[in-house]
């Protein structure tokens, strides 16, 4: 028989698009002898849909067109299964969609990447494919990973963490920044990827709109300083806490002038083979690095991703500043574009493999769950007696 697998994406997002975009890559390259694909979108509203139409990228060029011949639906437990039912029953017949046996996260940034739907899905008991909760939460936010690994002794930037209910204390803000980091510095909303809401601030003006237009998707933003001279090299891992292997490296090629490379420049490719997501980013594979710094980073991507508790696959992004040859890293993402599918290749594995070792780890992982137990044998509730609202203390 088949595995019902349910493959989740969309969701409430500023990187809601790209989600779409690396789902409907990854479902194109599962196994569809071994697995039952159940494509499951969500929209930015939180609603559930389900149909085949989702499996086509160009379907989404008119959502409540798509929408409308998708049916909307629900995730229930019942009898120790998850089902996948409809929202909207219907008085007659079988509101049963399918039974779902794992889940597949393709999601990417607030509200889903971040442990938000990790523990939707462990809370319905339903394995679920890449990091779990904590792993996936500490990942999206970039001051908790740099307080982690900087605590574990990996290389990471200072920085300084701002809220935005402090937002109209901006003078004071600045006065803290320029007090410990020399402009330029980089502006980012803690939990966001993609560039978005990212700059570079070079004084203070440009501090003051860099730090603004950064609240503007997040509650919570950081401050560290710009690598003049950087170089980015970006690193794959694959495996679990036990066992995780690194891809190859790349180094994205930035377009002349540019900073940071743009949400555009990562995902729509100048206009030309958007659908291919972060395939359409411009790189060398591997990257123009030293045989050492390969070894470094390769080395460090590992040991990061085990300290963290990852699962699946994920690419670690660093940075090399070229005036004193130091690598940091600069952010793990727990779900990367296209599954960075393109780091793999390289190295023999395909798409297709790739997808199924990820899939096997999460297996592995909810055995290794079913081994643990979560129950006394003594329960106070049968033993009678009248606790009142206090319940039983004295």
């Amino acid at each position: 028989m088949k595995i019902n697998l349910a493959v989740l994406f969309g969701g409430k997002s500023v990187e809601h698009e790209v989600s779409v975009i690396s789902a409907v890559q990854a479902m194109a390259s599962m196994d569809k002898e071994k697995y039952n694909i159940v494509p499951v979108y969500m929209t930015k509203g939180n609603e559930f849909y389900t149909g085949e139409k989702l499996f086509d990228i160009n379907s989404f060029k008119d959502i409540p067109a798509l929408l409308s011949e998708c049916t909307e639906c629900v995730f229930v437990r019942s009898g120790g299964k998850v089902e996948l039912i409809r929202q909207k029953m219907k008085k007659f017949g079988s509101n049963l969609i399918s039974e779902i046996d794992i889940a597949f996260p393709i999601v990417h940034g607030t509200n889903v990447e971040d442990g938000a739907l990790q523990g939707y899905l462990h809370t319905l008991g339903l394995p679920y494919v890449g990091c779990d909760v904590l792993a996936s939460a500490v990942g999206m936010d970039k001051y908790v990973m740099k307080i982690l690994l900087k605590e574990a002794g990996f290389p990471v930037l200072d920085c300084l963490r701002f809220a935005a209910y402090d937002i109209n204390k901006m003078d004071e803000l600045v006065s803290q920044v320029e007090a410990k980091f020399a402009y330029p510095v980089i502006v980012k909303p803690i939990n966001l990827g993609s560039s978005v809401g990212i700059s570079k601030a070079s004084d203070r003006d440009g501090l003051v709109r860099s730090m603004e237009e950064a609240f503007e998707f997040a509650d919570r933003i950081l401050v560290e300083p710009a690598v003049v001279q950087l170089k980015e090299i970006n690193c794959s891992v694959l495996g679990d806490s036990e066992s995780a292997e690194a891809s190859v490296c790349e180094e994205p090629v930035q377009a002349s002038g540019d900073d940071i490379l743009s949400y555009e420049q990562k995902y729509v490719g100048g206009g030309k083979g958007g659908s291919k997501g972060m395939a359409t980013l411009k790189r060398k594979i591997p990257a123009d690095i030293t045989p050492e710094q390969d070894e470094f980073i390769r080395k460090t991507a590992v040991d990061a991703f085990r300290c963290l508790g990852c699962n699946g696959v994920t690419r670690i992004d660093f940075m090399i500043d070229m005036a004193t040859d130091k690598v940091y890293i600069n952010e793990i993402n727990t779900i990367p574009g296209s599954l960075a599918f393109y780091l793999w290749e390289p190295k023999g594995v395909k798409y297709k493999e790739l997808l199924e070792r990820m899939i096997q780890l999460a297996l592995k992982r909810d055995r290794e769950s079913q081994k643990i137990s979560y129950a006394f044998d003594t329960n106070i509730l049968a033993m009678g007696g009248s606790f009142g609202s206090k319940g039983s203390k004295r």
